[in-house]
């Protein structure tokens, strides 16, 4: 296994939407164990949450669930406000918490529409929108998106590719409002990761696999190193931009 840098996020505090399973859990892991103080949210699943937070104090970090909904503006604000509580500042906000709905057009729920943009949308623009106000130079935002902002290879995902498309212009214009405090502002587009949503061996992982570049599945610790990387003082010089962890499914 390799050894992280315990010192890199000293004296940080990170707030991950959607952290406890999957991507999310595996973010908020990797940062606390690089010495930030790690609050996140979930929207059900508390036991989910609790394995999570035991997992980070047992490894010797400060964790805090909070219960929050992502299409629920006024939750996001809470959750905000709860971080600063706890631990006395935000200086990482990751925006991982999504939805994905997948139909046929002529079958697609507007209720599942209204659901997509609120949370893959509107939730990162309220969280950041929020977080912003109280970070200092060297704040990062980073939002996890999907190669599938520029490549949708099946049927059904369209609304789901919309929503992942807009997270590229948002994070393009939020980098140009928040440069000039020294916020940076990032999208990280993964592509299929096993978790338990999209799982290696799931009924559609040989058709996504048969295209890509490496005929595999990412990890989400994988994930979780990019995004450390982009919060880190290393990565002080990029903003606004959209960086691909999808096996080449883009290529």
């Amino acid at each position: 296994m390799k050894t992280l840098n315990t010192e890199k996020f000293k004296g940080k505090t990170a707030l991950i939407t959607g952290g406890s399973r999957g991507i999310g859990a595996a973010i908020a892991k990797r940062l606390a164990a690089e010495g930030a103080a790690v609050a996140f949210t979930y929207a059900s699943s508390a036991s989910k949450a609790d394995e999570v937070v035991k997992a980070i104090e047992a490894a010797g970090g400060r964790a805090l669930a909070i219960k929050s909904d992502a299409a629920e503006a006024s939750e996001v604000v809470q959750a905000v406000a709860e971080t600063i509580k706890a631990f006395g500042s935000i200086d990482i906000l990751v925006n991982n918490a999504a939805y994905l709905a997948v139909a046929p057009l002529n079958e697609f729920k507007l209720e599942d529409f209204d659901r997509s943009v609120a949370i893959n949308v509107r939730g990162v623009f309220v969280a950041s929108q929020e977080a912003a106000k109280h970070m200092t130079e060297g704040g990062r935002i980073i939002t996890i998106g999907s190669t599938n902002a520029e490549r949708m290879p099946f049927v059904g995902g369209g609304v789901y590719a919309m929503t992942k498309a807009a997270i590229v212009g948002l994070t393009k214009g939020l980098s140009r409002d928040l440069g000039p405090r020294g916020i940076t502002v990032n999208n990280v587009q993964p592509g299929p990761i096993d978790t338990d949503m999209n799982p290696e061996s799931g009924p559609f992982a040989e058709s996504l696999k048969a295209l890509m570049a490496l005929p595999r599945y990412g990890h989400a610790d994988e994930v979780a190193a990019m995004v450390s990387y982009i919060a880190g003082p290393e990565a002080a010089f990029v903003t606004g931009a959209s960086l691909m962890i999808d096996g080449g499914f883009s290529a």
